[in-house]
């Protein structure tokens, strides 16, 4: 009798990678949080920084090759939808932190609305303002980030055992 109750006592909840992968959430929501509030409250302001630096015939050459006319049109599309991708960036950020709180709570259903608002921005970014500002410069970092995620999180859907 004693033997049953101690097997029943020392079962292990397993994780996985679950919580490394949610706490890396958490940072990246924070950051994807502060990076909204930017974009949305210096929309116009890097509208003009950015057509002054392009005049200024003393900028640097690197510079120069990341300051074109394309990045320039991506920055006025931002700013011309300034409330729309703020909004929806809000919520999908807020997505991923409510579906990694479930997730630590190995509830299935915190995988999809992570997946969900994962995707948001992506979705968002594409019809606000066109596909070649997700995959140019420093920009394709959040597309390849996305994608090792959700296969990183895939993998641990196995330990979500909770509905």
């Amino acid at each position: 009798m004693s033997d049953t109750f101690e097997n029943e006592t020392s079962t292990e909840i397993k994780y996985g990678s679950l919580k490394t992968l949610t706490v890396l959430t958490f940072i990246g929501s924070t950051l994807a949080y502060l990076g909204s509030c930017w974009s949305f409250f210096k929309a116009e302001s890097s509208v003009t920084e950015m057509e002054k630096n392009m005049a200024n015939p003393d900028m640097p050459d690197f510079a120069k090759k990341m300051m074109t006319p394309e990045a320039l049109e991506n920055l006025k599309l931002l700013a011309a939808n300034k409330w729309p991708v703020f909004i929806l960036g809000l919520i999908g950020t807020t997505l991923c932190v409510v579906g990694a709180i479930q997730m630590r709570k190995l509830k299935a259903q915190g995988y999809y609305l992570w997946l969900i608002g994962e995707t948001l921005p992506l979705i968002t970014t594409l019809i606000f303002i066109n596909a070649a500002a997700l995959f140019s410069g420093f920009n394709i970092i959040g597309p390849i980030i996305y994608v090792l995620f959700v296969i990183l999180y895939t993998l641990q859907r196995k330990y979500l055992i909770n509905k």
